[in-house]
């Protein structure tokens, strides 16, 4: 009889202390760093080459900040390799076959008010990594480099969805077992 009360004050406790209204705005923290790939247009090609870009830089990135361990360090290690990121975009244009211009920024730049999954984002500067083909009009893909939030989501390879566990459901589970 104690563990089904047990039980049943947790699940209590995890549906009401876990509810995010639909409305809440989720604002990513000053101290990250994020990274944006801008495509040329929004033609299928140019955003296949978007793709094929963010995929290279997301490769070499990860190998860079590997040994990162904080923010200041992302940073100098971001700033020490642009020329290398810059070999990357170039190398994968040219295998490509695609001529295309492209810049490369660090530093503040700015991003679009963005909803993804339910969650809003706001407009506004941040610090990131910003790679912007040709003038830059197609839809673009970012993510968070510090926290690692997108070189994670890179690393799973069956599903994009995140798969979060709970203190709560641990115990539930363990109580369910016995």
């Amino acid at each position: 009889m104690k563990k089904i009360l047990i039980l049943i004050t947790l699940i209590l406790v995890s549906l009401t202390g876990f509810k995010q209204s639909d409305n809440d705005e989720v604002i990513i923290p000053d101290e990250a760093i994020r990274f944006r790939v801008v495509a040329a247009s929004n033609s299928e090609e140019d955003q296949q080459i978007k793709t094929q870009v963010k995929d290279a830089l997301q490769v070499e990135i990860e190998n860079v900040l590997s040994t990162s361990k904080d923010l200041n360090e992302t940073r100098t290690i971001l700033k020490n390799n642009i020329n290398y990121f810059e070999d990357v975009v170039k190398r994968t244009l040219l295998t490509n076959k695609n001529m295309s211009d492209y810049k490369i920024h660090y530093g503040l730049n700015y991003f679009p008010k963005k909803e993804y999954k339910g969650v809003i984002y706001e407009e506004g500067y941040y610090e990131s990594l910003v790679v912007t083909l040709g003038n830059g009009n197609g839809d673009n893909w970012w993510c968070v480099l510090f926290p690692p939030l997108c070189l994670l989501e890179a690393q799973e390879t069956d599903t994009q969805d995140v798969e979060y566990k709970f203190f709560v459901q641990d115990l539930i589970d363990k109580y369910m077992k016995e």
